[in-house]
């Protein structure tokens, strides 16, 4: 059975326990699925005549009549990630959404701030939520330990063997949350984190253990405190992991967006990463981010492997980055979702240190500060990652990608955000390095993004989906076709939506059809056919990029969007469109003549 065959199956059988009906949010809960893989089965289902969708808000689906049946069938459910339930202390049972949880929980948070800069205030807020997790995780451990066997509870290896911190008492938070309102608080919060440091070798320079300075309001620190005392109250184990994990990553967006264009320095937009993940899919193997930033890109591929069944223990999670308090935002990020991973720091910066020199990964995923000038590519002319020809000194952008490629395994695939310029430019050699890329195939996919999608830059960006082997591979146990000789090309400029006056955001709908079609096109079992769409996608041959000059930019490829005809004919439309630009001309001349006398009245 196929894994659509097995996801179809678990929809039907989930939707026959809840009764033949139920709204799309609480069977997509119950499936434990993201939108755009509830969405993409519930359409099939629909298509096939086995359900139908139904009113009420939010939606529904109900079985048709055809398949209603009295019980569930025998199907084994697949693996699915934990729910995390609101904080019993701060919301009621018919809580709202985590996102609108979280979402309270960030403007409480920000009423506290005052004066201070969001820059200094995401690294009180956000070192506290770790503190939160770790104190969480460890005594649901200590709990079950001291149910079992008293002795092993003070055994720090049966925590470590399950990938638990171990806290001491003076660090966890029941001991900081009873003191609160003392104005020694900061410095028991820095006590606390000197001592986590000190039991955990792998936490050792990354906490911020600054809490006791004097500016830092220390009425302001017990509230906080007392904010996120309610997150997962009385919740166990990994429940109490994905809402802390859930809040922690939806606050890093908000300081992004709050600090703006330097923001952009430690986070990628999630719809922007979303996408990269659908389209790769890092279901098993090595994954590398060379800039890793505060880590987004792991976390999104954690959660693509436990919504497709896998197994977190099928993937290892390696990166690089040169900013040290980003770095440190990333190790605390990947902790608190109870990621293991090896995240490497050096101020040189990839280039110049490469810290995973003879690693070649299966997935890289990468989102590079664009157009980076200064990037000292005058030290590296003869460096053995430019296969492709060196780099210029001047922009770092395919310093960027043939580092990339250098990384990847034999049969490895990347995903790599840059600036659009890199499609097309011709400057110092960057058009020779494109084409020798082509001519060696490593180019599978281009995506055109819509602008506005970033927090520190307006420049429009795209997505350059790179496979060392095109000749054929195994994703997700799925025999690609060959694609040698053809790339595929994707215009996905005019989609997105505005979630704020400056910035947009893809839809998890919109995310799915741009993964589907590259999934379909490099040959998916169970992704159905290709075909090109006009304004949309296209799948061109490499003689056709030859004589566009090796530019890669989709629009030159996938042409316009074909237009509705709306049945009205050319001349019908004609006549009616010039009589009602007449008959406006007409009031245009009342209207002018109406303020002409008036302005007389006026004696002007």
């Amino acid at each position: 059975m196929t894994s659509t065959e097995q996801k179809i199956e678990r929809f039907i059988a989930a939707l026959t326990s809840l009764g033949g009906s139920a709204g799309n949010q609480r069977l997509r809960e119950e499936l434990g699925w993201q939108d755009s893989t509830y969405q993409r089965i519930k359409q099939q289902l629909i298509d096939d005549g086995r359900i139908r969708a139904g009113r009420g808000r939010g939606g529904s689906v109900a079985l048709t009549a055809a398949i209603q049946m009295p019980a569930a069938p025998n199907v084994a459910p697949e693996p699915k990630p934990a729910r995390a339930k609101p904080a019993a202390a701060t919301l009621k049972k018919e809580s709202v959404s985590e996102l609108d949880y979280a979402d309270k929980l960030w403007k409480t948070a920000d009423k506290l701030r005052g004066n201070m800069e969001p820059s200094d205030y995401k690294h009180v807020v956000l070192g506290l939520i770790f503190l939160k997790y770790i104190s969480d995780a460890f005594e649901a451990r200590h709990a079950a330990l001291l149910a079992e066997d008293p002795q092993a509870a003070e055994d720090k290896d049966e925590y470590l063997a399950e990938n638990i911190f171990w806290v001491p008492k003076q660090a966890r938070w029941s001991h900081l949350q009873a003191n609160a309102k003392q104005s020694s608080i900061g410095t028991l919060i820095d006590d606390a984190l000197r001592a986590i440091e000190m039991d955990n070798e792998s936490l050792k320079g990354v906490l911020p253990k600054d809490y006791a300075r004097p500016a830092l309001n220390k009425v302001m620190l017990g509230e906080l405190i007392d904010l996120i005392s309610g997150i997962a109250l009385n919740d166990k184990g990994v429940k109490s992991k994905d809402v802390l994990g859930r809040v922690y990553e939806y606050f890093l967006g908000q300081f992004a967006g709050a600090e703006g264009k330097r923001g952009g320095e430690f986070y990628t937009p999630r719809s922007v990463v979303h996408t990269l993940v659908e389209m790769i899919e890092p279901y098993k193997g090595r994954i590398y981010d060379p800039c890793c930033g505060s880590g987004g890109m792991f976390v999104q591929s954690e959660k693509f492997v436990n919504e497709h069944g896998g197994r977190i223990g099928d993937i290892a999670i390696y990166g690089q980055e040169s900013n040290y308090t980003t770095w440190r935002l990333c190790k605390m990020n990947l902790a608190v979702r109870g990621i293991d991973s090896d995240i490497r720091w050096n101020n040189e910066g990839s280039f110049h240190k490469d810290e995973l020199r003879d690693l070649k990964a299966d997935f890289i995923l990468a989102n590079p500060p664009f157009n980076i000038s200064d990037w000292g590519g005058e030290r590296l002319r003869d460096d053995v990652r430019w296969a492709f020809g060196p780099p210029p000194v001047g922009n770092a952008n395919y310093a960027w990608l043939q580092h990339i490629v250098h990384h990847l395994s034999p049969h490895g695939f990347a995903g790599v955000v840059l600036a659009n310029g890199s499609m097309s430019s011709q400057q110092s050699g960057e058009g020779d390095i494109r084409k020798a890329m082509i001519e060696a195939g490593v180019v599978d996919c281009m995506v055109a993004l819509p602008g506005q999608l970033f927090y520190s830059t307006q420049i429009p960006a795209c997505l350059w989906i790179l496979a060392k082997d095109r000749s054929n591979g195994l994703v997700l146990q799925s025999k690609l076709r060959d694609r040698r000789g053809e790339i595929l090309f994707i215009d996905a400029r005019n989609m997105g939506t505005l979630v704020d006056r400056t910035r947009r955001e893809l839809s998890d709908a919109e995310v799915a059809r741009i993964a589907a079609t590259y999934h379909a096109w490099r040959g998916e079992q169970d992704a159905g056919d290709y075909a090109d769409i006009a304004g949309f996608c296209k799948s061109a041959p490499l003689d056709e990029v030859r004589k566009h000059g090796h530019v890669l930019t989709p629009g030159r490829y996938v042409g316009a969007a074909a237009q509705e005809d709306d049945g009205e004919p050319f001349a019908q439309k004609m006549q009616r469109l010039a009589t009602l630009w007449r008959e406006q001309q007409q009031e245009a001349m009342k209207l002018d003549a109406a303020i002409e006398m008036n302005l007389k009245h006026l004696g002007f």
